[in-house]
């Protein structure tokens, strides 16, 4: 029998039904050999049943307690200059201003119908931070009106859970703009299992998060920008490509740096960038003998200027070149698939 994820609820939200309060065994329990033909005899211990649903009801308690904070009513009306950013940035710049442009004038027009929210600054009197609703205080700080703002009292690490679960609502961040997060949250020394709750990630996924960004540079990221369409594999693959390559970086910088590539979407940006680090060396002799690991000679490949010429054996001509048209449409695709191409 197959089971079938149920769409559109958190995976905090699925353990619900697991996180039922115990039982206790008193006179309301069933008497053994009373009619229960659907149970089934418990087969684990009850040590580990506990544990489990302790676990998830802690879970499910710092959700509601963090959801709470996010819903928080009411609010004050406040100068937007006197507010800066997040202290953990979780956007790079949209490839185009057109939404935010269409978001001022409705604001302008209307009104702010939903307040952003904020803490004080935690060192700085009378300032505050954005915790989220970054792009309604830009609209009201280029429109020089007061923004309504709810006030929260949060730590660093309740922030970042805050404004994790408001991104998740939305579910529009790119991959690397999540990767991005999570190393900045790392650079300030917000815990692992306070990472883990802000991205709704778990530790297999947080380590491919920080991998990426410990490869790439932070700046070639930027330079990069969101990139909807490329996701975890293709960032995996830059990030390996980079790692191995000492002279992949060198590439990637040239390639950002070229004229007009800033006018290029973010997705297009990476495609460069990845075909710039897919770029063979330069060899240093044109002809590649072919041959297996246990030193059999099948033939030699010949490149010379785009020019690929193979020449094989007489012996192994006929099946190599039947195994060669078989194979080849594969390779097409994987050629492609490792460019970014679609």
């Amino acid at each position: 029998m197959t089971n079938k994820r149920p769409s559109g609820r958190s995976i905090l939200a699925n353990f619900g039904s697991f996180a039922k309060p115990e039982t206790s065994p008193d006179s309301s329990s069933p008497p053994v050999g009373a009619d229960a033909p659907n149970q089934i005899p418990a087969r684990v211990g009850a040590g580990v049943i506990g544990a489990t649903q302790r676990s998830l009801a802690e879970l499910r308690g710092e959700r509601d307690r963090l959801q709470a904070l996010v819903d928080a009513g009411g609010g004050s009306e406040l100068d937007p200059s006197s507010i800066d950013p997040s202290p953990f940035p979780d956007r790079l710049p949209d490839d185009s201003q057109v939404d935010f442009e269409a978001l001022k004038k409705l604001i302008a027009e209307e009104g702010q119908k939903v307040p952003i929210q904020v803490r004080r600054h935690p060192t700085v009197s009378g300032r505050y931070q954005v915790v989220y609703g970054h792009r309604r205080w830009r609209a009201a700080l280029d429109l020089g009106i007061k923004v309504k703002a709810t006030v929260v009292a949060l730590s660093d690490s309740e922030l970042v859970v805050a404004q994790g679960i408001e991104n998740a609502a939305r579910q529009d961040l790119s991959w690397i703009e999540r990767a991005l997060f999570a190393w900045r949250m790392d650079q300030a020394g917000i815990k692992a299992r306070d990472i883990r709750a802000a991205l709704s990630v778990d530790d297999p996924e947080l380590a491919r998060l920080r991998a990426v960004c410990r490869a790439v540079p932070v700046e070639v990221i930027e330079a990069i920008g969101r990139a909807p369409k490329a996701g975890r594999p293709r960032w995996g693959a830059l990030a390996t490509a980079i790692g191995e390559d000492s002279a992949a970086l060198d590439r990637v910088q040239k390639t950002l740096s070229g004229d007009k590539v800033s006018e290029l979407t973010s997705d297009d940006r990476f495609k460069l960038v990845f075909a710039a680090v897919k770029q063979p060396s330069a060899r240093s002799q044109s002809e590649l003998e072919l041959r297996s690991s246990a030193g059999k000679v099948l033939g030699k490949a010949t490149f010379a200027k785009g020019d690929i010429k193979l020449t094989v054996a007489e012996e192994h001509a006929t099946g190599f070149g039947a195994f060669l048209e078989e194979e080849l449409p594969g390779l097409v695709e994987r050629f492609f698939a490792r460019e970014g191409s679609e």
